[in-house]
């Protein structure tokens, strides 16, 4: 509602980073009501789908060519798992789009070395280690994904090279 009135770029840019960061949360209350008769767990792929559509659908003007690919096994998590991983997805695509307005994104979850985990990536050429990274990870985006992955209660990893952010992450079960 504000943000229609906002004038200049970092007012809108801002307005825009807080819709997604709340659309991030209503996916997964979204997702959650949808699951409650069962009880089973939220279904991980529909939601970081619906939280890509929803990121793609805020982007800030000049990342209309942004593009994230999905690569999601079947997986069930809990509610507080499920808005962990969601503001942690979040995060870690708005560090690509800061980097690289135009950044080629992907978003996998596949099975860990326990029965119980999965290991959820974010990787993108935007996240290697340039630039434009390091100081956006120390002034802002750093703080945030290490207390998600503490409230995960598991390592968030980054590989440089790759270009990747990865993090094994507690399951319920499989769709």
């Amino acid at each position: 509602f504000h943000s229609r009135a906002a004038v200049g770029d970092e007012a809108i840019t801002a307005y825009a980073t807080i819709q997604r960061r709340v659309d991030a949360l209503a996916v997964v209350h979204r997702n959650h009501h949808a699951e409650m008769e069962d009880s089973r767990g939220l279904p991980l792929r529909g939601m970081l789908g619906e939280l890509a559509q929803s990121i793609r659908a805020t982007a800030p003007p000049g990342s209309t060519q942004m593009a994230i690919t999905l690569d999601v096994a079947p997986f069930l998590i809990n509610q507080d798992t499920a808005m962990a991983v969601a503001f942690l997805v979040t995060e870690a695509v708005e560090l690509a789009i800061t980097c690289d307005p135009i950044a080629k994104i992907r978003i996998s979850a596949r099975e860990a070395e326990q029965s119980d985990r999965a290991i959820i990536r974010i990787s993108s050429p935007a996240l290697a280690s340039l630039d434009e990274l390091e100081p956006a990870v120390a002034a802002r985006y750093g703080r945030i994904m290490e207390g998600l992955s503490r409230q995960l209660r598991s390592t968030l990893h980054h590989d440089a090279q790759l270009g990747a952010y990865e993090i094994a992450v507690a399951i319920t079960g499989r769709e």
